[in-house]
């Protein structure tokens, strides 16, 4: 066991050496086209590392996987990693403000990325041992992680991610206090020297420090969602690791469109909600992968498409449930009072429909997620309404009484 995670270790370290070492030795501008073949290469890289975890978890190499399927661990593997790879493009686009606010130049933009992931993977990794700690140890830990998820999702909402303050930042006060901040670049450099010989950081060393700090409150939402697929260590890491690994090519190949995808971040509100509904009822009714992994996979590509306004008529209650999120933005008692209905609402017909493909009551499910949202939405209410309509009528056709003499 340990001689596969240290060899999975050495495999990362030889792969961001060449990274930095050999094809990005020297600082240039990154661009769209060159990004979408680091991203195509860090994907495919991962689907090939996907199919390594199933013979892995088939011949029980190392001693590992004993008592999981190999095809369960491989389903878990890649549902872990669109998970997060989903929930790091939200922390693509605080990069971007984080570069537009210290006016990181292009050039070195890749530089602070790539140091920024070294340090994110060793960070993961001390969270990822700590939550397996807790979760093999305290089974209660998952109802935490559930309820935090929740209340993420909803703060998710209202994060509008435009605004960069440093001076409220721990680490950037630190490194204030311990050395002087330069005013200009100095290259490439994090560190350079004074007139007076005094060693003194550069703004892009600054800008670092934001990333590393904005990655770990993305870890902190993330890392526990992937908990609620599998507790297994090994599995929870290697996606975790490669799902931010393709990050910096990623963020070059959206760096010009981010803009467009103005409502992905309530497709990701919602994903979190169901993450953590399904782990709090983890103990009465298990969700398979597969079918988080469909659920998923649906609420990112209707958040996409509504982002892109692709017009779609079978979407029209989407585009509707768009305009009620942005409209609930001003915060106050009642609006507040509605938007947590529509994120537990939302989130509830989602399970009842992923339940739909499993024997279980998706069915109920799914109309109790509308019923939630009827008592705040019109167009719920309407959608409940011509629900009832049909399933009276195949009980009238059936001759079963569901609803009642008064229903």
């Amino acid at each position: 066991m340990i001689i596969l995670w240290i060899s999975f270790i050495v495999l990362i370290i030889a792969l961001l050496v060449l990274d930095l070492g050999v094809f990005n030795k020297k600082n240039h501008v990154i661009g769209i086209k060159e990004a979408l073949l680091w991203t195509v290469f860090w994907v495919v890289l991962s689907l090939i590392f996907n199919a390594a975890v199933y013979y892995i978890y088939k011949h029980h190499w190392f001693g590992i996987g004993m008592d999981v399927e190999a095809r369960q661990a491989a389903l878990h593997f890649f549902t872990g990693y669109i998970i997060e790879k989903s929930l790091s493009l939200d922390n693509i686009f605080v990069i971007a403000v984080i570069f537009t606010y210290f006016r990181v130049p292009n050039i070195y933009q890749h530089r602070v990325l790539f140091y920024g992931i070294l340090g994110a993977i060793v960070m993961r990794g001390i969270m990822i041992v700590l939550g397996t700690a807790l979760v093999s140890r305290f089974t209660w830990v998952m109802y935490v992680f559930g309820v935090f998820l929740l209340f993420t999702a909803v703060r998710m909402l209202f994060d509008k991610h435009d605004k960069v303050e440093p001076d409220k930042n721990f680490l950037i006060r630190l490194a204030r206090r311990i050395y002087p901040v330069t005013g200009d670049y100095a290259s490439e450099h994090f560190f350079t020297r004074l007139a007076d010989g005094r060693k003194a950081v550069t703004p892009l060393f600054i800008a670092l420090l934001m990333v590393e700090s904005s990655d770990v409150l993305f870890a902190v939402d993330s890392i526990p969602a992937i908990f609620a697929i599998t507790t297994d260590a090994f599995i929870v890491f290697t996606s975790n690791i490669f799902a931010i690994l393709g990050l910096r090519s990623l963020f070059f190949a959206l760096a010009g469109i981010m803009d467009r995808f103005r409502h992905l971040k309530y497709g990701l509100s919602v994903i979190l909600a169901y993450i953590g509904i399904k782990m709090i009822i983890a103990h009465y009714y298990q969700i398979p992968a597969l079918v988080t992994l469909i659920v998923i996979a649906g609420v990112l590509l209707v958040s996409m498409l509504v982002s892109l306004e692709v017009k779609i008529d079978p979407m029209h209650v989407v585009d509707e449930l768009v305009d009620d999120i942005e409209a609930l933005i001003k915060l106050s008692y009642r609006r507040a009072r509605q938007l947590i209905i529509l994120v537990f609402g939302i989130s509830i017909f989602f399970i009842g429909v992923a339940m739909m493909l499993t024997p279980g009551p998706g069915f109920i499910v799914s109309a109790l997620g509308l019923g939630i949202l009827a008592t705040e939405f019109i167009w719920a209410r309407n959608l409940l309404l011509k629900l009832k309509k049909n399933v009276k009528q195949i009980a009238k056709t059936f001759k079963i009484d569901i609803f009642g003499k008064n229903g």
